[in-house]
């Protein structure tokens, strides 16, 4: 079912836990099978004057895909620029894992769109130009946290959690 690579990503996870001095976090998550991640990265700028993913980490609650995912997107992202890492795509998490099985690819989206929200959070809080497929990226992912927020809210309220 899994590659060789996710299996070794999920046991043996990158980057893994709350990076203690990041610059921005994007929070996402999917209300269908309840996967939760939070990204963290630290943007410091280069030589050139560029924003680079300095380092990063990332917090997940999920299965074997999720883990996997995290760890993929986060050696990916790390030491690229804020400009090529908003290019990275689902797709390419999940080619550098040599594939995920069709039912698990809503991970990798999962992933990228983390990291997404990231780099939009950084863009924001510091007053820098927002590319417009961010901002769009952005809005959907905005549509989810809401739902998730709305459907754990309920279940607060009948739990008393």
């Amino acid at each position: 079912m899994y590659t060789d690579r996710v299996i070794e990503h999920f046991r043996s996870p990158h980057n893994m836990g709350k990076l203690a001095d990041y610059s921005a976090i994007g929070k996402v998550g999917n209300i269908a099978c309840g996967d939760v991640m939070w990204l963290y990265i630290r943007v410091e700028q280069n030589s050139d004057g560029n924003d680079v993913i300095a380092d990063i980490s990332w917090e997940t609650f999920g299965c074997t895909a999720a883990i996997a995912t995290s760890s993929m997107v986060s050696d990916l992202a790390k030491g690229r620029t804020l400009e090529e890492a908003i290019h990275l795509t689902n797709q390419d998490v999940a080619n550098e894992l040599g594939g995920l099985p069709p039912i698990k690819m809503h991970c990798s989206a999962l992933a990228a769109d983390a990291l997404n929200e990231a780099i939009y959070s950084y863009l924001a809080e510091q007053g820098k130009a927002i590319p417009e497929a961010l901002q769009q990226r952005h809005e959907r992912i905005a549509k989810s946290v809401a739902a998730l927020e709305k459907r754990y809210e309920a279940f607060a309220d009948k739990t008393g959690a």
